[in-house]
């Protein structure tokens, strides 16, 4: 049952984002409220899953073992000690959220949507898929690329509880783990107007934690397992940061847009092949269901919304010596500077590590 002073909390928030809003809004913004209500209506305590004798075994197991990667997050990492993560819905959907990504034909700049507590992100999330493409639909009329990804998770910043959901308890151990300290580090720092650094911080964290955790476990074939994982998500990048070199020079060069829409379908294209080729060397489909879709220039800027500013959070985590308190605290730090200045700052620490690095 809905705890009511949540559901106070809720109302509350959602009648003043629909007066900040405007008219305009109140569609969009009844389907957020709406489809938070639908997860928090299905929720149970992880401890009443586990005890109950209808649980699925392998659910009863995997819950067991999440509780205790839930525990690590807070007792080794310093993430959040509080109730998210404490509870289990089954939404009977492979995904908590659509996110909608879009950006021009020839930018890679995503359009971004405003709101008054989140404030600026360069995503617009649905509960309802079919809503999600009706939206998707209508930006690519204007002539924008669009994107449309299944998200299996996502977070309410602290103001609430999330908890664990049949769309992603099903991962590898390892990926629950990326995934529950990827989002609990949404919980320690938030800069308003900024996805890039809020995204590419809670990367750091969660890989960081990663690694920590199956250290603690002593699972060599976890490790194995991390390393191959991780690899394969390197080169993915390498291999989207490639080809947004490429489009962002396109862009900057001038020619008339009949040339440039098929030199930019030839540098997607290469993009495909290098990908295809890294699949077959490496054995690794990972990435298929992105490539499933020819991509565009909303899915390069999304992968470049969680990885831009990925080495220099991890510069910063090695300035503090591997002390994730300091760190946290840094990024507090950075958070509650104008945007400007936190980008200089973050720039700055990069800079410094390059500088140090042998040569």
């Amino acid at each position: 049952m809905l705890a009511p002073m949540r559901f106070i909390c809720l109302a509350v928030i959602a009648t003043l984002l629909v007066l900040v809003g405007g008219c305009s809004g109140v569609g969009y913004y009844w389907q957020s409220v709406s489809g938070q209500l639908e997860i928090w209506g299905r929720e149970r305590p992880v401890t009443d899953v586990i005890e109950d004798p209808r649980t699925d075994e392998s659910l009863r197991r995997k819950l067991v073992r999440v509780e205790k990667i839930r525990d690590f997050a807070s007792r080794e990492l310093k993430l959040p000690d509080n109730a998210s993560y404490r509870s289990y819905a089954d939404l009977e959907r492979p995904f908590a959220v659509w996110n909608v990504f879009a950006a021009p034909e020839f930018s890679l700049v995503p359009l971004q949507w405003c709101f008054p507590v989140a404030g600026c992100v360069a995503y617009r999330g649905y509960f309802d898929r079919a809503v999600a493409e009706r939206f998707s639909a209508g930006l690519a009329a204007q002539g924008n690329d669009v994107y449309v990804g299944g998200v299996p998770a996502y977070s309410t910043l602290g103001y609430f509880a999330d908890p664990l959901l049949n769309t992603f308890i099903h991962f590898p151990d390892v990926e629950i783990a990326r995934l529950l300290f990827h989002e609990l580090a949404h919980q320690v720092a938030y800069a308003p107007d900024d996805t890039v650094f809020n995204e590419s911080f809670a990367v750091t964290v969660e890989t960081e934690g990663v690694k920590r955790w199956i250290v603690g476990t002593g699972d060599q074939a976890a490790l194995a397992d991390f390393q191959r994982r991780q690899r394969a998500r390197d080169e993915f990048k390498r291999i989207v940061e490639r080809c947004r070199q490429r489009l962002d020079a396109l862009y900057r060069s001038g020619i008339a847009p009949e040339a440039m829409r098929a030199r930019k379908d030839a540098i997607l294209e290469q993009m495909i092949e290098e990908y295809h080729a890294f699949r077959q060397s490496a054995s690794f489909t990972g990435y298929d269901r992105w490539f499933a879709q020819r991509p565009n220039n909303a899915q390069v800027a999304s992968v470049v919304i969680y990885t831009q500013l990925v080495p220099a959070f991890q510069a910063l985590l090695d300035r503090e010596g591997g002390d994730l308190g300091r760190f946290y605290a840094q990024v507090k730090l950075l958070a509650n500077l104008p945007k400007n200045e936190r980008a200089d700052a973050l720039r700055k620490v990069a800079l410094q590590a390059q500088a140090r690095a042998p040569r």
